[in-house]
């Protein structure tokens, strides 16, 4: 599919983004896990969280549609009879990879080609470290994975990389395993699994970027998720670099592991208004509202990379229009997502015109040159297609976006709310998609 994308006059409206893909997933799995039932609401329509439902089913967890959400039943985990398929989602690949090592069975968990080539290695050292026998491909770093669970230890384990899949991995395995499980983080990451396994009576602590966890047993708690922050990035920096706009985002996640992208742009000299603060099931809530600004280069690395992982492709297209030069680094993990995202990226903004160049951990954008429509590719990776769906917006001339159905990996409405944020009739920015030639 290709969406044809013009910059409009103006730029804004209100939002609310879809459910926080990283919340549903967590919520449906524990919820799974516990004892008793729980709704689930707003619950992510991506195709991520329907993966993740469709591996519990694979597991015999009864799930019911509800509305805008869905009510899952715990304690009915069984041997799947079949490979259990997690699409096209690392955060179900390996979450349920932690799920299933306890479990008293023989699993094969698989994905999509992209999935298929993305590493696993660092989440099967320590499920093996805690007596689960895990088995990939190519020296065990590749999916599909054959998991045969049972009785588990506690460990303590160091971390090599700041990673919330790999810490929710290792929790979920920790939860029945006999003694304490202690991880040690380098580094802060986004606590989603922390929260809810507190909220569900486990017996977790936290020392600075230390956890431990003690074998508790969980109970059912209804969730509300708020929406996804990562896909709300999208209308920021939109608005933040139309010349002429104002967007208001409603209800989204504010979570100290996801607020990188505002930190970011906030040192980027963005005009981002955070209001009506809240805690929606466990989790602090707000609406943005983001304004035209004069925006200035800024150096993103260290510690707020993994705040802001998901965010750095469209980071690296509001750098194009920051006054000076912008650099990213430290962000090699990058290369082995849906897509090489550094290599990926840099191309497809130096197709639109962008003085934008790669280096082996990140890459440099000079802002300041316009950006001109061209035809780009999301090469199948729902970031870069919904990235290249905002350049659009601020580039001159008409920009087709070839497979921009990727989108709906996460956000099945981006280009009905592309559109709505553009304006309608004469001022619409986005014509109806066509098939790729």
């Amino acid at each position: 599919m290709r969406e044809a994308v013009r910059r409009p006059r103006r730029f804004g409206g209100a939002v609310t983004p879809p459910g926080d893909r990283s919340i549903s997933v967590r919520a449906a799995i524990l919820n799974a896990l516990a004892e008793g039932e729980a709704r689930i609401a707003n619950y992510g329509p991506g195709g991520d969280c329907a993966s993740a439902l469709s591996v519990l089913r694979g597991l015999g967890v009864p799930v019911e549609s509800d509305g805008d959400g869905f009510v899952v039943a715990g304690g009915a985990i069984r041997e799947p009879d079949d490979v259990l398929d997690a699409g096209n989602s690392g955060t179900v690949m390996r979450l349920a990879s932690g799920l299933l090592a306890s479990q008293p069975f023989l699993s094969v968990l698989t994905g999509d080609a992209s999935l298929r080539s993305r590493p696993m290695g660092r989440v099967i050292a320590p499920l093996r470290e805690m007596g689960a026998d895990v088995r990939g491909r190519d020296g065990d770093r590749l999916a599909p994975l054959v998991i045969r669970g049972g009785a588990l230890r506690g460990i303590r384990y160091r971390m090599p990389v700041a990673s919330a899949q790999v810490k929710s991995a290792i929790l979920l395995a920790g939860l029945s395993a006999e003694g304490e499980t202690v991880i040690e983080q380098p580094a802060m990451s986004r606590d989603h699994t922390e929260r809810a396994i507190s909220a569900m009576g486990a017996d977790i602590r936290e020392e600075g970027l230390t956890l431990t966890l003690r074998p508790s047993r969980l109970r059912a708690v209804d969730v509300t998720v708020p929406g996804d922050l990562s896909s709300a990035a999208f209308w920021l920096v939109a608005a933040v670099c139309h010349p002429d706009a104002e967007a208001r985002l409603l209800g989204v996640g504010m979570n100290p592991g996801r607020t990188g992208v505002l930190d970011a742009l906030n040192a980027m000299g963005a005009d981002i208004a955070v209001e009506h603060e809240r805690v929606v099931s466990g989790e602090p809530v707000a609406d943005l509202v983001a304004r035209s600004s004069r925006l200035r280069a800024t150096h993103i690395a260290g510690d707020l990379i993994p705040r802001v992982q998901d965010e750095l492709p469209v980071l690296a297209l509001a750098a194009c229009f920051a006054e000076g030069e912008t650099t990213i680094a430290d962000a090699q993990e990058l290369r082995v997502k849906e897509t090489d995202r550094i290599h990926t990226t840099v191309g497809e903004l130096r197709r639109l015109g962008a003085d934008a160049h790669e280096t082996p951990d990140g890459m440099r954008i000079a802002g300041g040159k316009a950006l001109l429509g061209a035809r780009a590719n999301s090469h199948g990776d729902h970031r870069i297609a919904m990235m290249l769906g905002v350049a659009g917006l601020l580039a001159a001339g008409e920009t087709e976006v070839e497979g921009a159905e990727a989108a709906s990996v996460t956000y099945p409405g981006f280009w009905d709310d592309l559109r709505a944020l553009a304006g309608d009739g004469e001022r619409a920015s986005a014509r109806a998609s066509v098939p790729e030639r």
